[in-house]
């Protein structure tokens, strides 16, 4: 069950909670996110699973976690003679931070529309409820 808000607050959080708290990623997907982000080199899944010494099908799944927050990014590398694979590699910080700011800004202001339907609700002179169409 997820903390409340409160809870978040008093809780002593570094930034790799950001994570977490975004987009609700696991320890393995932090992990593997720092992997990347030390790495001068994209890694293909088996690579990343050895690094993090975990089975693929549990690196795959942590990776998809990561594309799909948009932490990291896909390139397809093709085979001379046909084929091809999937490497990844972490996303420039500053365009993950830039897109983290939007979203809270998101999250305020509908926080902010959210409280305000509060007030008018349960406020000193509270609106008497919409009658029920018939």
């Amino acid at each position: 069950m997820a903390d409340s808000m409160s809870e978040m607050l008093r809780r002593d959080m570094q930034c790799e909670g950001l994570l977490e708290c975004f987009h609700d990623l696991k320890a393995i997907d932090r992990d593997i996110f720092q992997l990347l982000q030390e790495t001068d080199e994209s890694l293909t899944v088996d690579e990343i699973a050895e690094q993090i010494d975990r089975e693929r099908s549990t690196a795959y799944r942590a990776v998809q976690r990561l594309l799909q927050a948009g932490f990291i990014q896909k390139e397809q590398v093709n085979y001379e003679q046909g084929g091809y694979y999937h490497v990844y590699e972490a996303r420039d910080a500053s365009e993950v931070t830039d897109e983290m700011q939007r979203l809270l800004n998101d999250w305020y202001a509908k926080m902010g529309q959210l409280i305000g339907e509060f007030e008018e609700k349960y406020g000193d002179d509270p609106q008497p409820a919409a009658p029920a169409e018939s």
